[in-house]
Order: C-alpha cells, then sequence, then structure tokens
C-alpha cells in the first residue's frame, strides 16, 4: 500500500513557484532532471516535487530525517518523517514537542508525497538510520545520509539500493582512511584492561550510535562484566538495550571507587579530561573514533590507547557502496568531497561536490554533557 501525505505549504522556508508546487504537468515530469527532483537549499537539499527537505538545518514545513545526530535531526519542523527509532531518539533528545507531528516509516514502506515516491532503506550508521529513496516517473536518486557497510550488532546493516543518482557523505573520503576490523580494536582494549587491572579505562564515545556499538562488541568479545555509563550517555543506551543485549550496565556515579580499578566506562569524549574522571583510579583514556585512525589526533588530545571504530564508511566502503548502487552520477554532500568526486570521474562517472554546510559540524568532544547529571 502507499500512504499520501499532505503538507501546509506555508511553513516551507524555500520560494516555490506555483507552477511546480501546485500545477504538475505530465510534460515536466517526462522532462525532470535529477536537480528539479532534488537541490540543495539554504535549508538543505529540497525536494520542490515532494514539498520537503532531507535532513534540513533549518525548521522547514516537512523533513525526511535519516537518523537522529543532531547534525542532521534538528527540532522545529513542522512534520518530520523517519523510522520509528529515530523519532524515538530524537523525542529522547529533545522532548516531545520537537515537531508538529511525527510519521514512522518502515523500511522499505513506499509513501507518497505529492508528486514522488519515497521509501527508507537501512544505512548502517546508527539504529534507525536510512537512506532515502525518491522516486518520480522512473527516475531514482539515493539520499544516504551518513552510512557504514560493515556488521555492526546494534542496527540494521547497509543495504545498496539500485538508482540513477547517489547522494553520498565523504566523511572520511580519503585513501588514508581504512578503518580496519572493530573487533581488533576491542581485542587491543581488553588487553589493556588485563595487564592494568588496577586502572579504570575510560572510553570517549559518541553517545548515540558509537557509545552503545563499543558496548555490544565488548560482550560479542566476551567481556560480562558491568559496564558503567557516563549520564550523558544512559538514556540512549537503556533504549538500545530494548533492541539488542548490552549486559549489565550501571551508572559510574552511583559506583564506588573501590569497584572501579580494572572497570570499563562509556563516556562523552568531553568528559576524558573533566574533572569528572577524577574520580576513576589512575585512568586509562581511550577514545572510539575513526580519526583515530591519524596518530597525531590522539597524541593532541591526551589520548593513551586510541581506537580506530567508526560509524562512518572508510575509503574502500564509499568506493564500494557507490559501486553497488549502479548510479550513472554521484553527489557529495560533504567530508572529503573533492577526493571522492575525482575518483568517481575517473571511473566514468558524473560526479559533483554540493558543498552542504551545517553537516559532520557536531563537536563529538562536547556533545552530551550539558544538561546531564554524570
Amino acid at each position: 500500500m502507499i500512504y499520501s501525505i499532505g503538507v501546509n505549504y506555508n511553513l516551507l522556508t524555500v520560494s516555490l513557484s506555483s507552477a511546480v508546487v501546485n500545477s504538475p504537468s505530465r510534460a515536466y515530469l517526462a522532462s525532470m532532471r535529477p536537480e528539479e527532483l532534488l537541490t540543495p537549499t539554504p535549508a538543505g537539499l529540497c525536494c520542490p516535487p515532494g514539498s520537503f527537505h532531507v535532513d534540513p538545518v533549518r525548521p522547514v514545513a516537512r523533513a525526511l530525517i535519516t537518523h537522529a545526530h543532531s547534525d542532521h535531526a534538528r527540532p522545529g519542523h513542522g512534520a518530520v518523517l523517519a523510522t520509528a527509532e529515530t523519532l524515538d531518539l530524537m523525542r529522547l533528545r529533545y522532548g516531545d514537542n520537537f515537531a508538529v507531528s511525527l510519521q514512522p516509516i518502515r523500511y522499505g514502506e513506499p509513501v507518497r508525497l505529492d508528486r514522488v515516491t519515497v521509501s527508507l532503506h537501512p544505512a548502517g550508521h546508527v539504529l534507525g538510520s536510512a537512506q532515502i529513496l525518491i522516486e518520480a516517473n522512473g527516475l531514482r536518486v539515493v539520499a544516504s545520509g551518513d552510512y557504514k557497510n560493515v556488521a555492526d550488532p546494534t542496527c540494521r546493516p547497509f543495504e545498496p539500493v539500485r538508482c540513477d543518482v547517489f547522494i553520498t557523505e565523504a566523511t572520511f573520503g580519503l585513501p588514508v582512511f581504512r578503518h580496519g576490523d572493530p573487533r581488533a580494536e576491542i581485542e587491543k582494549l581488553l588487553r589493556s584492561v588485563g595487564l592494568f587491572p588496577e586502572r579504570a579505562h575510560m572510553i570517549g564515545a559518541y553517545s548515540l550510535g558509537k557509545a552503545q556499538r563499543v558496548v555490544a562488541l565488548l560482550r560479542a568479545a566476551g567481556y560480562d562484566w558491568p559496564i558503567y555509563l557516563h549520564g550523558a550517555v544512559e538514556a540512549i543506551t537503556r533504549y538500545y538495550a530494548n533492541h539488542v543485549d548490552l549486559g549489565e550496565l550501571r551508572l559510574a556515579r552511583d559506583a564506588d571507587r573501590s569497584n572501579l580499578a580494572g572497570a570499563i566506562v562509556i563516556c562523552p569524549p568531553a568528559a576524558l579530561n573533566d574533572r569528572w574522571s577524577r574520580r576513576f583510579p589512575d585512568p586509562v583514556t581511550a577514545f572510539a573514533s575513526g580519526w583515530m585512525r591519524i596518530r597525531a589526533r590522539a597524541r593532541q588530545r591526551g589520548i593513551a590507547l586510541p581506537l580506530v571504530i567508526s560509524d562512518h564508511s572508510d575509503w574502500d566502503g564509499l568506493t564500494a557502496a557507490v559501486t553497488a548502487t549502479g548510479a550513472s552520477e554521484i553527489w557529495v554532500t560533504h567530508g572529503a568531497e573533492e577526493a571522492l568526486v575525482y575518483w568517481c570521474r575517473t571511473r566514468g562517472l558524473a560526479a559533483r561536490p554540493l558543498h552542504m554546510i551545517g553537516y559532520g559540524d557536531e563537536d563529538p568532544e562536547s556533545e552530551g554533557l550539558e544538561g546531564h547529571a554524570p
């Protein structure tokens, strides 16, 4: 079944001509170019024939949201359409009234929005993350949002979607970024725990997605001791625990200092150097991030144990995803755009950078501390 949803045009932040919005014609659709189906605007990618934006950076009438990270999912929109998990996570982060109305969409469910059909497909980035397929008159455009195409026990795996135009991120869009096997990074962490049983191990991890993935990877590696949480990651981690077994979780603030020797603690990266960290016995600081591939970054932050674990595709993952879509045209939204565009062009693909502003700007060093008891 295909559902049809209307929109209040008075809320639109982008001026759309009445000829496009209100008076569609078959001739117009028959000659539609990708830029007419989806186009960059100051508010984000806009679909005029569907009267919606994808991951808009300012309030709009109707927003399709790929995932709940705050550089893609902002409050204040009219209608928000996303997976149920993304809507739940936005509610946890922003409160019950973060949008006027909400529309959960299941993976693969076609929804009619004015003159286009949209559907969501797993992106493998975090719980509930989705690529958005937009179809009109045989033209298929996929907006990837953020994604990774490696196994993650906490979310549905990335599914390539065949399309004419693939709109991809490029956070780690340079050949130097090859993340490797995250299980090897977890084994490195556990060896350190074994070598220093008298010391706590504090792992800086992004509060949505990365923190829960690290816990799940530890459980998969056989670590069955309690894992301690900073208050800023508790609510989201408890929500994840409804979807994946994360074992015993405890709040660090409730723990006796004598019980923290040898413990593993998950916290936002900013907490690694916060006074909150002083409660732990001689802590070993770790940081789980794709940026830890660059050792200078680890040294600059004073990270003793860099863990190369990323929720974004590395260079090989990006190029594999581009190939798997079969798209003849590639748009790159944010990250190391030029390198990926160049790679695509050397393979005979039409490619261009979009230079989108406002994505990839969420700072994992400071995210998640304000408003939470540690």
